[in-house]
């Protein structure tokens, strides 16, 4: 039944292709399922009032102790579809805050060929890792987070680890129908000449295929990879985006709200944490040495 229904909608005009939508998976559907993503606005309010009694705290912290420690590592921050970078400004500011190195991946709309966008986001990370002379963390949203997998697989010299929000790395086209709309819209402003967006090949053809291939390739042994996901979402198949390479941390967030909610600013801020803990025992790790025969003179 799930399978008919993936059909179903691409018999409806989908501009998705069948095999972006595996048998068993099914995005959500109807009004209950958007009107669940209205609750990004109490997750928003939370920000609010984490802010305000973040500031306060700030203010009653000594000077000494209210920095926190300086961290080298870069972290990448890349936007879902039709969104941009000042969509993740406020987590980015939230890991500042905690003393990361955030960066931007340049992305004013996520509306791009998914294959263009993958190698321009690749050599921004390339270009960070080679200023900072370590590797990079991608945060990825959405979309974001198909293309951080995708470009972890491919270069783990760049990539230290990724982690994914509200991405559906085993269907990507198990959406919910007003996600399949828009990208419908967005193919035929391609279809009319304005800008380089994605094209019916980005959707359904070789480009999509090509895509969806790279962000299922495995991933080097020492790359991380973190999958926050949400039965709640609204937009996509939640059990699309339990990668079993991936570690996965559940949360109840709205799609839209893995952007801001505090409930996911503080797993994120776990999982990097985690990451700079891994990499600070394998620098204090003892070389092992190995067991040299003696060879010395009777």
């Amino acid at each position: 039944m799930i399978s008919d229904l993936c059909g179903y909608r691409h018999i409806m005009g989908s501009p998705l292709g069948a095999f972006l939508c595996p048998p068993g998976y099914a995005g959500p559907s109807g009004l209950r399922a958007i009107a669940r993503e209205s609750s990004a606005v109490v997750e928003a309010a939370r920000l609010v009032r984490r802010t305000a009694c973040d500031r306060v705290h700030r203010r009653d912290t000594p000077y000494a102790g209210s920095r926190p420690t300086r961290s080298l590592d870069p972290v990448v921050l890349v936007p879902g579809f039709m969104a941009g970078d000042t969509t993740l400004l406020l987590m980015s500011r939230h890991l500042r805050r905690l003393g990361y190195r955030t960066y931007r991946s340049t992305m004013h709309a996520n509306v791009g060929c998914t294959q263009e966008a993958s190698y321009a986001l690749e050599r921004r990370v390339e270009a960070i890792t080679i200023r900072r002379e370590r590797k990079v963390t991608i945060i990825g949203h959405s979309l974001g987070g198909l293309l951080a997998r995708g470009i972890a697989a491919r270069r783990p010299d760049l990539v230290d680890g990724i982690i994914t929000m509200g991405s559906p790395m085993l269907a990507p086209g198990a959406v919910h129908p007003v996600l399949a709309f828009d990208l419908a819209l967005v193919i035929a402003l391609r279809r009319a000449g304005l800008g380089s967006m994605m094209g019916e090949d980005c959707t359904s053809g070789d480009c999509a295929r090509l895509s969806w291939e790279q962000a299922q390739a495995p991933l080097a042994s020492g790359v991380g990879f973190t999958s926050i996901f949400s039965r709640r979402d609204g937009v996509v198949d939640w059990r699309s985006c339990l990668d079993p390479a991936a570690h996965t941390v559940e949360v109840r967030t709205s799609h839209l709200g893995m952007a801001f909610d505090p409930v996911v600013l503080d797993a994120v801020a776990g999982e990097l944490a985690q990451g700079r803990e891994r990499r600070t025992s394998e620098v204090r790790k003892p070389a092992r040495l190995a067991v040299v025969p003696d060879v010395s003179a009777g």
